[in-house]
């Protein structure tokens, strides 16, 4: 089964796809970026993904362009429900490319990491699968998590103390 896996950092994609290789998936990844601040940032998170995908034979795809602005002006006055707006642009990006290169189903490293909102990531994969007529792949990927990060810190990895997005970063380092 062909699989297109919504990628969102390097560390993040450890688990999901050993853990769907082991399961006999053909597992390709795909980056979107324009969630990610600043620029910098989503730099060293690209080179992170791209390296790890190298070591390990990933095919990649990467979002071309960096539009932060799309995103901020989608969240503006709605920044308490950004992660809603953020999951659904990720998740049917990753649902519209799979249509186009007919993958059998999609996914998302967003289900590895215990501080995303997985409820609400697995019933809107499953929703928006349906409205593109490519199937979610759910699978619960948060019980690799110990050794996702442990083999990430193994191979020296770039480790990101923030979800992406501007508000995340700020809510990081900015303390009231």
């Amino acid at each position: 089964m062909k699989v297109l896996l919504h990628i969102c950092c390097g560390p993040c994609s450890i688990w999901p796809v050993k853990n769907l290789r082991k399961d006999g998936m053909d597992v390709m990844g795909f980056f979107y970026k324009h969630n990610i601040h600043p620029y910098t940032e989503c730099l060293k998170r690209q080179e992170t993904v791209q390296n790890y995908a190298d070591q390990i034979n990933l095919r990649m795809i990467y979002q071309k362009g960096y539009e932060p602005e799309s995103f901020i002006q989608n969240v503006v006055y709605r920044e308490a429900d950004r992660c809603r707006y953020c999951y659904h642009d990720r998740l049917r990006s990753t649902a519209m490319i799979a249509r186009r290169g007919k993958f059998d189903c999609f996914s998302t490293t967003l289900l590895y990491s215990k501080f995303q909102n997985h409820e609400l990531v697995k019933n809107m994969g499953a929703s928006i699968g349906k409205s593109v007529g490519v199937p979610f792949l759910y699978q619960d990927f948060r019980e690799g998590w110990k050794e996702g990060v442990e083999t990430s810190k193994q191979l020296g990895m770039y480790r990101q103390q923030y979800c992406g997005c501007i508000y995340s970063e700020k809510e990081r380092f900015f303390k009231s």
